[in-house]
């Protein structure tokens, strides 16, 4: 049994493996066909009594909406992060709450200074708020000489650090705005109930899988994030590449060589505009288009290190199919824009990865450890937070550009926010953003196994070493399928 940092991300694994070899064994030819068996898988999962809800019939009503979350989720909802409403109902109404420290006073200061009438006093003169007509604006905290109101905000809302979370004022379940949405999946792994969901593609891995009758009909390429460092060391990671092949994939890829593709032509772009902010990483991407519209023709115009990897593929391979597999929910998203979905055709977390090795029944200690595809140091330390400045500023000097790379290395979102507001307001003295929305970069993403990991960088970096003595011209040069 795979271990992970939370129960919730367990039940999630749970049902994604039996998705998987509910598909496995009954065929994908139409999805819908599932449906009729989501009882069958919800009974398999949760047994005679209850361990998580009230009773059976919740729980099994939740891991029913799971279900659907594994075999694709809401069609009609582009967002690759949804929310499960009947699991979003133990978290108390978010925001602006009076608590037991208030001293019933006479001043009333917070009732004076709410413009929305939501402030009323109970008998004992207490301060009430009301949900319904409060719109958080804290002036009522900000005057309280008892310090009594709080901002009780949910796990979700505080995860979401671009506002992109609210409540429904008619369920009180948590409700995203898709607009603002950047994927990152920061909602999905805080949330304490497993309310808050990325969609999944394994039964299209599946799929592609099984039509590729053992790369007879076409070739099906895995490209595996160099993040998968930071879940697995040494002989593991060699074991767990092993059982990526025995899924049927014709070879595994690792997309730190898309990462050196990348570098030699964002290096490039970087030293003819004169200021750039990173593509690798879609949610940030996403945030610069939403809430940095002045910015879009200062992000990067080349792909992320995913769909340059995926591309190079199929320009050798027409017919392949590429499947991604890493630690981004964001990735989801990527695929569904017109620059990339023509490269990779579907998406998986390292999650996902575990729950199809184990619905396939490889034994991943009995493999013979294999070793991923020739790339650099400097393609996979784009997995930690300053990795894409490094190897940008690597491929200016192999190509003998004229070219300083002044970096602001952006460590989560919140940073990112802080730089662009400076780039912005043209106030920036750096000429390169990276951004990764995820703290600590990759490795801090959404679809890890365990996100427990401080030393992932220092792991990301141990394995960049084994390739510090290849150039990334030349690992870019020598690639071939």
């Amino acid at each position: 049994m795979p271990e992970f940092d939370t129960q919730v991300q367990l039940i999630k694994y749970t049902i994604l493996r039996e998705v998987a070899k509910h598909m496995i064994k009954y065929g994908t030819e139409d999805f819908s066909n599932a449906f009729s068996r989501f009882d069958e898988i919800a009974a398999e999962i949760v047994k005679d009594k209850p361990t998580m809800r009230c009773c059976i019939y919740k729980e099994r009503a939740i891991v029913n909406q799971r279900i659907k979350l594994a075999i694709g989720g809401n069609k009609n909802n582009p967002n690759v992060i949804e929310i499960v409403d009947i699991a979003c109902d133990e978290c108390p109404a978010g925001g602006y709450t009076a608590t037991d420290s208030c001293r019933g006073c006479i001043a009333h200061r917070c009732a004076s200074v709410c413009k929305v009438g939501a402030i009323s006093f109970d008998e004992n003169q207490k301060c009430v708020i009301d949900k319904n007509k409060c719109v958080n604006c804290g002036r009522c905290a900000s005057v309280c000489p008892y310090d009594a109101i709080i901002n009780r905000r949910r796990p979700c809302e505080k995860a979401c650090k671009i506002g992109a979370i609210d409540r429904d004022r008619e369920t009180n379940a948590a409700k995203i705005d898709n607009d603002k949405c950047i994927a990152c999946g920061a909602c999905v792994y805080q949330c304490p109930f497993g309310a808050i969901n990325d969609k999944s593609y394994i039964c299209n891995a599946i799929d592609i899988l099984k039509r590729s009758k053992s790369n007879k009909e076409f070739n099906a390429y895995a490209v595996v994030a160099p993040s998968i460092a930071s879940q697995f060391e040494g002989d593991k990671l060699g074991k767990v590449i092993s059982a990526i092949s025995e899924l049927g994939f014709k070879e595994v890829f690792e997309a730190a060589l898309g990462a050196d593709m990348v570098s030699l032509l964002e290096s490039k772009e970087l030293s003819e505009k004169g200021f750039l902010t990173s593509s690798c990483c879609p949610a940030f991407v996403r945030y610069i288009e939403t809430a940095f519209p002045s910015l879009k023709d200062n992000i990067s115009h080349n792909l992320s290190p995913m769909a340059q990897l995926g591309k190079a593929i199929k320009e050798k391979d027409p017919s392949s199919k590429v499947i991604f597999i890493g630690p981004c929910t964001a990735k989801k998203a990527e695929i569904q824009l017109e620059k990339a979905r023509k490269y990779i055709d579907c998406v998986l977390t390292f999650e996902e990865l575990q729950a199809l090795i184990d619905a396939y029944e490889i034994d991943v200690d009995s493999l013979s450890p294999k070793e991923l595809s020739d790339s650099t140091y400097f393609g996979r330390v784009f997995a930690r937070s300053g990795g894409v400045s490094e190897a940008v500023a690597k491929a200016a000097e192999e190509q003998g550009l004229d070219l300083e790379v002044n970096s602001a290395m952006c460590n989560g979102i919140s940073e990112c926010k802080t730089a662009l507001l400076k780039a912005s307001k043209g106030v920036l003295k750096n000429n390169f953003i990276e951004g990764m929305a995820c703290d600590g970069g990759c490795v801090g993403g959404a679809g890890c196994l365990t996100h427990y990991q401080s030393n992932g960088a220092l792991k990301i970096n141990k394995h960049a070493n084994e390739k510090n003595d290849i150039s990334i011209t030349k690992a870019v040069e020598d690639f071939d399928l």
